[in-house]
């Protein structure tokens, strides 16, 4: 509309009202009540100039927001979670990083719906400033905080900040709302011996954005007297391998974006694999350990794909002992902990009903 009223100004000139030939009555209320076409684009300017900017600024809470999750996600990952990482660090310094990302971020969502409160208390500003420069560069405020303060000293700005807050809260309250038709079902729970989850079936992950959850097996009925378990592969399934059986690890971390072609004094030839890899699948099936109901069961992982071509370790186990109805699959790993116990985790619970043939 602004750019269409200034594109019209630019070619007819402002609104000539006598040209019109309206009735006197009707001229003077339109003087008045619509006035110059100069004003109208002015007062679109400032309307639009301030929407403008505001579009920029939700774009970069958007994105503030996503990598503050995106943080949490790879400490939870790579810090907590993690089998490598000394047990300093797992205990210590990831829950306290943790902690720290979770307080500051409240903090920082607190300081900007009241405008700027906390900086405005001399000792609460003392303690909030080290939140605020870690967070300026985590949301990357840095680059859009001119436009931030520029709104606060404006009058208009300033109201229409004001007057964003309650939509925000509303379209946050509105997108988070959903329709449970139970007190107590969970429609995305994990596989367990009273929920099957249909990442966990090979024959049900019928669309191509479905992904395997953990462990998948061919279906929820089993009528053959051996069972299929697939492990996808991952960055983190290797280096608990690393962490169970050092002398896997490699002086030089192969893994990322390399080509096959390597260059020798003899001209160019071709990275072959290391015969290490029977090393490392035995290592696999060390840390792995398969049990249906209260029974534990030989493994022999082996590399294989699922049926969507992702690379992963297969092994088929012979159910044919047991009994016609329901089973519970458990896939459970060997974990290091410090001065080298070994501790069990769970990896996943399917169940599953086999019928013989």
């Amino acid at each position: 509309l602004w750019i269409g009223a200034l594109g019209l100004r630019y070619v007819s000139g402002d609104i000539d009202y006598d040209h019109l030939k309206y009735s006197p009555k009707f001229t003077k209320y339109l003087k008045k009540r619509v006035g110059s076409f100069d004003k109208y684009i002015a007062t679109l300017e400032n309307y639009c100039s301030v929407i403008f900017a505001i579009s920029f600024l939700l774009i970069f809470y958007v994105l503030a927001f996503t990598l503050i999750i995106i943080t949490i996600a790879l400490i939870g990952n790579y810090i907590l979670d993690s089998d490598v990482l000394p047990t300093w660090i797992t205990s210590y310094i990831g829950p306290f990083l943790m902690i720290f990302l979770i307080v500051g971020m409240l903090l920082t969502f607190f300081d900007f719906i009241t405008q700027g409160w906390l900086k405005k208390k001399q000792w609460i500003s003392k303690i909030y400033f080290p939140v605020y420069w870690v967070f300026s560069f985590l949301t990357l405020s840095f680059l859009y905080r001119p436009l931030v303060y520029n709104f606060l000293d404006h009058k208009f700005g300033k109201r229409l900040s004001f007057a964003l807050i309650p939509v925000y809260l509303i379209i946050v309250t509105l997108t988070s709302l959903r329709y449970d038709t139970s007190n107590y079902l969970e429609i995305d729970a994990s596989s367990s011996d009273i929920y099957a989850n249909s990442r966990n079936y090979e024959d049900l992950m019928t669309d191509e954005d479905d992904f395997i959850r953990n462990v998948a097996i061919p279906s929820k009925v089993i009528n053959t007297p051996y069972l299929k378990v697939f492990v996808p592969f991952s960055d983190n399934i290797e280096d608990r391998i690393f962490s169970y059986n050092e002398t896997l690890r490699p002086e030089e971390d192969q893994r990322g974006l390399r080509s096959d072609i390597q260059f020798n004094n003899e001209g160019f030839s071709f990275r072959k694999r290391d015969s290490i890899t029977k090393s490392y699948l035995k290592t696999f099936n060390d840390i792995y350990i398969i049990e249906i109901d209260t029974m534990d069961f030989d493994t022999d992982f082996i590399l294989g794909q699922s049926q969507k071509e992702r690379i992963g370790f297969e092994t088929f186990v012979d159910i044919g002992s047991l009994t016609d109805g329901k089973h519970l699959l458990k896939v459970n790993r060997k974990r290091i902990e410090k001065e080298g116990d070994t501790s069990i985790r769970i990896v996943a619970r399917i169940p599953f009903w086999y019928f013989k043939d």
